[in-house]
């Protein structure tokens, strides 16, 4: 069985996306933002990888990669990250997933993510709660908008994440 045939929803987010990242503290006050622009791609029957290009107003900018392998029907991260994704089943309309990670680096820290996507496929909304050892420590709110299918294009193009400084 393909990762496409156990995760279907997670197929239907392949492509292109751009979007804001916005960090809020337990108060719901904004501790920072950025731009992002991700490469969800299935590199074969059995795998998903995912990107991730971070840009910041002041000019830094940041990539993070994700291989995965598919394990028992979830996704697992075993990079930087440690965790996995899996499709809801109890969501009757099928446009979530959730996922869960600790970062290899900070012991105390771990994530919970929802994903939804919108029934049209162009748009996608992730909440992101961070727990420092077992507490609630921030949210990350990301709004994201698909602006193509065609990953290999983006991921070929020498130039392709130039552009991104034009949504700042």
């Amino acid at each position: 069985m393909t990762l496409k045939d156990t995760m279907p929803l997670l197929t239907r987010h392949e492509g292109v996306w751009e979007g804001y990242y916005r960090y809020v503290d337990i108060n719901g006050n904004n501790v920072g933002e950025h731009k992002s622009r991700l490469l969800c791609r299935f590199p074969s029957e059995d795998r998903y990888h995912q990107t991730n290009n971070y840009f910041w107003a002041d000019g830094r900018t940041e990539v993070r990669d994700f291989p995965t392998r598919i394990e028992n029907g979830k996704l697992i991260f075993y990079t930087e990250i440690t965790g996995w994704a899996a499709e809801v089943p109890l969501d009757e309309y099928g446009r979530t997933v959730m996922l869960h990670w600790t970062r290899n680096d900070d012991p105390g820290l771990y994530l919970y993510e929802m994903i939804q996507l919108s029934d049209c496929g162009k748009y996608r909304s992730r909440v992101w709660q961070w727990f420092r050892n077992g507490q609630l420590d921030q949210r990350t709110l990301i709004d994201e908008q698909r602006v193509s299918d065609d990953w290999a294009a983006y991921e070929n193009s020498t130039d392709s994440f130039k552009d991104i400084a034009t949504f700042f």
